[in-house]
């Protein structure tokens, strides 16, 4: 493996860096009018679905030059590149793959523009992650599916204005060909029949939601993709954000933050950090860390090949869920009962921040994909063990 970058890629991070030196501010003066000026500012570089084609609107990137820019931008904490980053994520790349004009046209410039934000409609009440399962029912009436049953665990669906929709259109029960016949809707969330209720997590955030579907008509013209291939369409959709790479420096940023508070807190009449238990502790949070840097790079040989990514991205999934909650839950022990506070009082070194942390673990631990749901994967797929 070659860990060096060309001459190309070196002046693009050099472009990178310049330009966060020039436009970034520190976080107390990232106001409303900044962040605003950033979006404009990071869309004219054409940063935003960088990727993505420039007759999209995209930048036309390479895979280097994305893993570049995810990498600067995320080592100088800057804000996003764009707001909608599930429409960015896959939607987006999902509609550019197998959408028509129109809806290029029409959904497109919107995501790029952070006009509105996307959330996806996945799992279901009593099928949890087996996406394949799903019983959401869509039934042709001419130039229209009717739409009826329910999702949850829909995260951003509280402020979303379209849900990237998943329903069964044919195979009811048939569980040997569960993967046909499930169809993939683009769906405005203000038609009439759709209700959304947040779901509150333990800190009082309201970022997931169940979704009803009440005889909701959805124009025909609205499907992505063809009939009863929305299995391919999704696969094909979210193999866009596989690599890793942003979430493994966000990880490291989480880690520095987690041993500076270790050193700002006493253990036994000294630093904590001097503590060896405490020390083995963060060395083993740091190699895990590494070992997902290693194996993003993997994936992203791959992707640099033209070779798919498959199940093996399973492995940083579930390697991220276990590292957000063994942080943060350390975090927390470590702090003792200063440690349990929420509200920033005076007493919490952290001003409640890994409490918060702590219990917030449905949004790493659920989103995506659940543990066992990646055990599964990674023990068929790749280890070749009996299906569970």
């Amino acid at each position: 493996m070659d860990f060096e970058y060309t001459k190309e890629e070196e002046a693009f991070r050099s472009e990178v860096k310049a330009f966060l030196a020039e436009n970034l501010v520190p976080k107390s003066e990232q106001n409303a009018e900044f962040l605003a000026d950033w979006l404009k500012k990071v869309r004219q570089k054409r940063w935003v679905g960088f990727s993505w084609p420039e007759e999209v609107g995209g930048g036309d990137g390479t895979i280097m030059q994305q893993v570049i820019l995810k990498e600067e931008m995320a080592k100088a904490k800057a804000p996003p590149l764009g707001t909608d980053w599930m429409g960015i994520a896959w939607v987006g790349p999902g509609i550019i793959q197998y959408g028509t004009e129109a809806q290029k046209n029409e959904f497109i410039p919107d995501i790029l523009n952070s006009k509105h934000y996307w959330c996806t409609g996945y799992s279901e009440p009593n099928i949890g992650s087996d996406l394949a399962a799903l019983q959401c029912k869509a039934v042709r009436d001419g130039d229209q599916y009717v739409v009826n049953g329910s999702k949850i665990w829909t995260t951003l669906a509280p402020f979303a204005s379209y849900i990237f929709l998943l329903v069964r259109t044919s195979n009811f029960g048939d569980s040997d060909a569960k993967h046909d016949g499930i169809t993939a809707l683009l769906v405005d969330l203000k038609l009439p029949g759709i209700e959304v209720k947040p779901i509150e997590n333990m800190i009082g955030g309201k970022n997931f939601a169940q979704i009803f579907f009440d005889d909701v008509k959805i124009p025909v013209a609205n499907r992505l993709g063809d009939e009863g291939k929305g299995w391919t369409v999704t696969i094909s959709s979210l193999a866009n954000e596989r690599s890793s790479i942003g979430e493994v420096t966000a990880m490291y940023e989480k880690l520095e933050r987690l041993k500076n508070m270790v050193r700002e807190t006493s253990k036994n009449g000294a630093s904590a950090i001097k503590d060896q238990r405490v020390r083995r502790t963060l060395a083993t949070f740091e190699a895990k860390i590494e070992s997902m840097k290693l194996n993003g790079l993997r994936y992203l040989t791959k992707q640099i090949k033209g070779e798919p990514l498959s199940s093996e991205t399973s492995v940083n999934k579930l390697l991220r869920a276990n590292l957000e909650v063994s942080m943060s839950d350390f975090a927390v022990e470590l702090l003792g009962t200063a440690g349990l506070q929420l509200k920033g009082q005076e007493a919490n070194v952290d001003r409640g921040h890994w409490a918060r942390d702590s219990l917030r673990w449905p949004d790493v631990v659920i989103g995506g994909g659940t543990p066992n749901i990646q055990k599964n994967i990674i023990s068929e797929r790749i280890l070749g063990l009996p299906k569970d």
